[in-house]
């Protein structure tokens, strides 16, 4: 849309990605994926199947790491920075961080490494949503510092949306564990892969 150009509903169609009606702060896993803006490689290279992450790129996985110290009832599980995309699981936990009773579709994994739609909704906690969105900023602010004192133009960094999926169960967790270990050694397979 041009700047000076007025929203249309009937022409610009915006729809929403996520399930209608999803409480997406209940405890359970999420896996999520978020490009870069245009799919540009930003954060590094693949070389000879491994990620080798630049300075941006090195910025994208600390970020990642430290969500769970700015949400304490979050766990950050596996997840790669590829060169214009990331993707990582995202378990929230009960507010106090405790694995939830078994019950009402559950299922607990040894040592609270997973867990799956307890359909438990927790007043305050934050959202799938707040979580990508808080990661996104904090990794596009350092980003930006790191940038102005090169005296160089960092322009957009992200995508305007991400991609999530909701991890069911423990068959579903393991085969995106696999997929998200083997991303860079898969790369030039890659939907996001740009020469």
């Amino acid at each position: 849309m041009k700047p000076n150009q007025k929203n249309n509903p009937s022409i610009h169609h915006r729809r929403s990605i996520r399930l209608k009606a999803y409480d997406y702060s209940q405890v359970g896993a999420y896996f999520v994926t978020i490009c870069t803006h245009e799919k540009e490689c930003r954060f590094g290279d693949v070389v000879s199947g491994e990620m080798v992450l630049n300075e941006l790129g090195k910025i994208a996985w600390n970020q990642w790491e430290c969500l769970s110290e700015r949400f304490p009832n979050i766990v950050m599980n596996e997840f790669v920075v590829m060169p214009n995309h990331m993707h990582g699981i995202i378990i929230i936990n009960e507010r106090d961080n405790t694995i939830p009773m078994v019950g009402a579709g559950f299922t607990p994994v040894q040592n609270g490494v997973s867990q799956y739609q307890s359909g438990v909704p927790l007043a305050g906690t934050p959202t799938v949503g707040d979580i990508v969105g808080a990661y996104k900023s904090l990794v596009f602010k350092e980003c930006l510092a790191l940038y102005k004192n090169q005296d160089r133009y960092l322009g957009r960094l992200w995508q305007r949306n991400y991609f999530e999926r909701i991890i069911r169960n423990e068959k579903a967790h393991q085969k995106i564990v696999n997929y998200i270990l083997t991303n860079p050694l898969k790369w030039e397979e890659d939907k996001y892969y740009h020469d």
